[in-house]
């Protein structure tokens, strides 16, 4: 019996871990076990992710968040070692680029772990943020590399990784949407938020380039209004940006948001968010993920950053980098609303099949 323990510990990672589950979960000879590190606490932004895709509630919760990135990164280091020691896998499989992915993928190579990285060589290369850190860390001392766009297999090899290691095999999170696709149907949430198809904007935020500063999220949040006087904005405001929008209103009563047209909610389950992106008219997003979701369901995306680590949402999909430019992104917003949006394709292996090429890859 093989032995492989999963690790989940942000929302992208229940969505990526997802496909993956059920894909090794369908041979007689694994035992698969989930491991949620508790990164993510927001039980939007966990539970009912599991809830949505189908997945068992976690074999272990280390219940480990908050703190600063060492302490975080710390505590879940010890607390999944004592995990190995109880389980001891043949394979540990980690996802994407957040502490917990490079806690754990730490954690098992010292051990002599078989080690894998799914959404490997991902590289933005803006070391300012915590992602890049993880991301080049864990792509250095893990055993199997899983790219999920070309640039990935670029960055690797300019890297200097043994070739064997790395493997191509498509976007895993395009898995989960089109797993769920035909369930988003049945959502609500469009008259439960009061719009109409087609006809508003959808917002995330989250970076700590545009939430950390009270100038930027300010002016960010006078933009988003007067981006609504043309047309209703859904804002599902992140934990980590609604701790910092508190502050500012309470600080400052003048900025308050007091625009019926910008409608800013808890977050969503996934199945609730994925029927906002599908019928948004644009997306305005700092996210990773988003970009990808964006680019697979056709929909125009605004990234307001300097850098992309998925480049091939640029060139192939419908992903604009804005940067720190919102004259450029209201003008940019202002195309989609008038129909001049570019249109993106699909990029190669996006096909709902990536997580069966890693089982069975791990599996050989």
């Amino acid at each position: 019996m093989q032995k492989i323990v999963l690790v989940a510990g942000a929302r992208p990672n229940f969505v990526k871990i997802a496909p993956l589950w059920h894909a090794l979960s369908g041979y007689d000879n694994i035992d698969v076990k989930i491991v949620h590190t508790g990164q993510h606490f927001d039980e939007a932004m966990s539970r009912f992710f599991f809830d949505d895709l189908k997945l068992p509630v976690p074999h272990y919760n280390l219940n480990i968040n908050g703190g600063s990135h060492a302490e975080q990164t710390g505590k879940i280091m010890e607390h999944f070692d004592k995990v190995l020691d109880h389980e001891m896998p043949h394979d540990v499989i980690v996802t994407g680029d957040v502490n917990s992915t490079v806690a754990c993928a730490l954690v098992a190579v010292k051990r002599g772990i078989r080690t894998s990285h799914v959404e490997a060589g991902l590289r933005s290369f803006d070391r300012s943020m915590p992602e890049e850190i993880n991301r080049i860390v864990t792509d250095s001392v893990s055993d199997l590399l899983f790219v999920s766009e070309p640039s990935g297999l670029t960055n690797l090899k300019h890297e200097g990784i043994d070739g064997e290691k790395i493997h191509f095999i498509g976007n895993v999170m395009i898995d989960s949407l089109i797993s769920i696709n035909s369930r988003i149907d049945h959502s609500r949430i469009l008259e439960n938020i009061g719009v109409q198809e087609h006809k508003f904007g959808l917002v995330t935020l989250h970076r700590p380039s545009n939430v950390d500063s009270t100038s930027r999220l300010k002016e960010l949040i006078s933009w988003l209004q007067e981006t609504a006087n043309n047309i209703p904005v859904v804002f599902p405001v992140h934990p980590r940006t609604g701790k910092r929008l508190e502050k500012m209103f309470a600080e400052n009563t003048a900025i308050q948001n007091n625009h019926s047209n910008l409608k800013m909610i808890s977050p969503l389950r996934y199945i609730d968010f994925q029927k906002l992106l599908k019928s948004a008219q644009f997306v305005i997003t700092d996210s990773g993920g988003v970009q990808e979701e964006t680019t697979w369901r056709g929909v125009p995306c605004i990234t307001l950053r300097n850098n992309t680590e998925r480049p091939v949402t640029l060139e192939s999909g419908t992903n604009y980098l804005a940067g720190n430019d919102l004259k450029l992104a209201g003008s940019i917003i202002n195309d989609c609303i008038a129909g001049r949006a570019k249109q993106g394709r699909i990029p190669e292996l996006w096909d709902g099949k990536a997580a069966s090429r890693i089982a069975e890859i791990i599996v050989r």
